[in-house]
């Protein structure tokens, strides 16, 4: 299968992890994987072009106004690949009514000049097919596809037997007992709950680090346009001993995850909502780290299976880090199922899988 992927892709956010394990995945099971576009300089391992020839499905992956092309390549593309030979995967939730959930949003006029009729027009003059990483998308013309995915070979530690993984993982030195790795994007109010709940219990788990964008302070673009939820409180932090860091390129992020022992997965409210998946929800299941699945327990078991369960610290999150710290062969145990679950069930195999069907016209 030839695919296309046509989006913009950044080394500092959004789905360019992704974007790159497509690529890896697809060559070693036989496809011909490219970003559409002119080669990035910034991310030299990432085949591009602008070869509209024998594509057998051009992707769409859109989360921004700027994964669409400029003109005249939109109209290129358009004109070139036919319509049942394209799909949109909405990473954002734009293809649904305006949602406003605590302070987040999927549409908001102010911050890209786009209402909701117009994300609308501008996915379906992609294509007849808006695909959405949930299993349960809200409206009846959105097929469901999960675009984010696992990928066994980059586990960095595969164990396979909890107990060794548990003294392996106790006995290690770590930077951070706990530490969050992403921008500060709606999520302040679940990372400040989690760092709280850790601060009493900091010294005998390990120290906090938050490392993403604008966590320091609130930016200057959120004060003038008066966007909420790009919050922080640096005063806080520091009582609590939260080591903060900036951004990171996507290819340095399992430098600071791999030296936590313990990963916090949030999702912002409206992907909760929304019942999405991201990047994040997958692979931090490849850091050596024990992810905490800070989501509600029905979705956990619908994506990541019945152990994962074992992974939800609930309400007494101090708790549970102590008790896993001195009990940590069930907490591996969970790990390693899950990871086999993600394996069988969402493995970027598993997603070729589903892409060669959308492109053969198969039911999904």
């Amino acid at each position: 299968m030839k695919l296309l992927l046509v989006t913009s892709c950044d080394p500092w956010t959004r789905s360019v992890s992704t974007i790159h394990h497509y690529v890896a995945a697809g060559r070693a099971l036989g496809h011909d994987v490219a970003l559409y576009g002119p080669p990035n300089a910034d991310l030299p391992g990432l085949p591009t072009t602008t070869d509209l020839d024998g594509v057998d499905l051009a992707l769409f992956v859109i989360q921004v106004p700027g994964d669409f092309p400029q003109m005249p390549h939109l109209a290129r593309l358009i004109d070139t690949i036919p319509r049942e030979k394209r799909a949109v995967v909405d990473l954002w939730g734009r293809y649904n009514e305006t949602i406003f959930i605590e302070h987040d949003f999927n549409h908001l006029e102010k911050l890209d000049s786009h209402p909701g009729w117009e994300w609308e027009e501008a996915l379906r003059a992609a294509s007849d097919t808006i695909l959405q990483p949930t299993l349960s998308p809200l409206r009846p013309d959105v097929g469901s596809f999960l675009f984010h995915a696992f990928a066994p070979d980059a586990v960095v530690q595969p164990e396979t037997s909890a107990e060794k993984a548990a003294a392996r993982w106790r006995d290690s030195e770590r930077w951070f007992g706990v530490a969050y790795v992403g921008s500060n994007w709606q999520r302040w109010e679940q990372v400040r709950d989690f760092f709280k709940a850790h601060a009493p219990v900091r010294k005998e788990v390990g120290w906090a680090g938050l490392i993403g964008w604008d966590w320091k302070e609130r930016p200057e673009w959120a004060i003038q346009q008066g966007i909420v939820g790009i919050d922080t409180d640096p005063e806080l932090l520091l009582s609590m001993d939260v080591t903060v860091k900036g951004g990171v390129r996507f290819d340095e992020i399992f430098r600071y995850l791999n030296q936590s022992k313990f990963a916090p997965v949030f999702h912002r409210p409206l992907f909760r909502h929304l019942n999405f998946v991201t990047g994040r929800s997958f692979e931090t299941f490849h850091a050596d780290t024990v992810p905490l699945l800070m989501l509600p327990r029905p979705f956990v078991e619908a994506i990541y299976g019945p152990a994962a369960l074992a992974l939800v610290p609930g309400e007494d999150i101090a708790g549970y880090l102590t008790k896993a710290l001195k009990e940590p062969e069930p907490i591996w145990d969970a790990v390693i199922k899950t990871r086999a679950h993600l394996a069988a069930h969402h493995s970027y195999a598993r997603r070729f899988e589903e892409l060669a069907a959308l492109a053969a016209g198969r039911p999904r």
